[in-house]
């Protein structure tokens, strides 16, 4: 709609100061031709905006002007204090901070919009770690923080999982990303990714690093993601899932006469499937590969032991 562009592009040139109509027609999706009706417009209007010719040139406000935030919508109201993150705010020290912009935010919207935002904090509560996840400690989250805000280095002691589990490292950190309740810290050189909960010490470094100026931290994450999922299931595992039974990465399912599904599952380990198919006690049959199977006919002999049955219970010999 027209009258939302006109607020997001006032809104884009009062946080990002002077834009071409090129780079406004390209963060709106509109033609060039229509930012320049789009601003004829606001000038109609009586918004105090004016262009400069020339390579350099490009549309500014006047100086000192601000917009109240009144050209917010319903949703636009809701989706906004829906996004409030107090939790993680609280983690960066910023939780005072949140609450007083949220607070600045309500006062400036009109009683209905005020309503409507009253309406969706006291409905939805949003809670991002898992249930059964406890929460991580991470004492040095606020000085990382501020490194990544003001680009100083940092001298960090680290625990891994492979030898040596401690180890020292200069970081330069692009930026911090929270996922799943657990904080991530990407830095520099490489960039590389650390969970900021295992930082065991650290020691601002007296020195500024230059963040490079094409890095994107949403595309290196999506990346990162991509790539670790690719790391994490090298292995399959053939199986077959009993009526009802279903697992989330299984793919080529083949149904058989007697309800039961043949699949294959992309496994991270022998260990890790072998705990996870357990789970699924009789639902599931392993048929490869090898070790696998016959790890699992070994607990369940244990386990037939324990409860007193004289013979083990044997996995039948499927041929797919």
């Amino acid at each position: 709609m027209k009258s939302s562009r006109l607020v997001s592009i006032l809104l884009l040139l009062q946080t990002r100061g002077r834009m071409t109509a090129a780079q406004l027609a390209e963060e709106l999706e509109v033609s060039v031709r229509t930012v320049y009706r789009d601003v004829e417009a606001l000038g109609a209007a009586g918004v105090p905006l004016y262009g400069d010719a020339g390579h350099a040139g490009g549309y500014r406000l006047l100086d000192g002007y601000r917009t109240r935030l009144t050209g917010l919508n319903a949703d636009e109201a809701e989706a906004l204090f829906l996004a409030g993150a107090p939790g993680p705010a609280a983690q960066l020290g910023l939780g005072s901070v949140l609450a007083a912009a949220q607070l600045k935010v309500r006062a400036a919207l009109p009683a209905e919009l005020r309503g409507h935002a009253d309406r969706i904090s006291g409905r939805f509560h949003l809670d991002a770690p898992g249930w059964y996840a406890d929460g991580d400690e991470t004492p040095y989250l606020p000085a990382v923080a501020d490194a990544v805000w003001n680009s100083r280095a940092l001298h960090v002691l680290y625990r891994r999982w492979r030898e040596p589990t401690d180890v020292e490292r200069r970081l330069e950190p692009y930026g911090l990303v929270l996922k799943a309740g657990r904080w991530y810290v990407v830095a520099g050189p490489g960039p590389r990714t650390f969970r900021v909960d295992q930082i065991l010490q650290l020691t601002p470094a007296d020195e500024e690093f230059t963040r490079p100026h094409d890095f994107d931290l949403a595309a290196y994450w999506r990346a990162y993601q991509r790539d670790f999922h690719d790391r994490l299931y090298r292995r399959e595992a053939v199986v077959r899932l009993a009526p009802g039974v279903t697992l989330d990465r299984a793919t080529d399912h083949r149904t058989h006469q007697d309800g039961w599904t043949t699949a294959t599952v992309p496994i991270e380990s022998v260990d890790h499937a072998h705990a996870e198919f357990l789970r699924l006690g009789a639902g599931i049959e392993v048929l490869e590969p090898p070790e696998l199977r016959d790890r699992i006919a070994r607990t369940v002999a244990e386990l037939a032991e324990r409860y007193g049955m004289t013979t083990a219970p044997r996995p039948s010999v499927f041929t797919p």
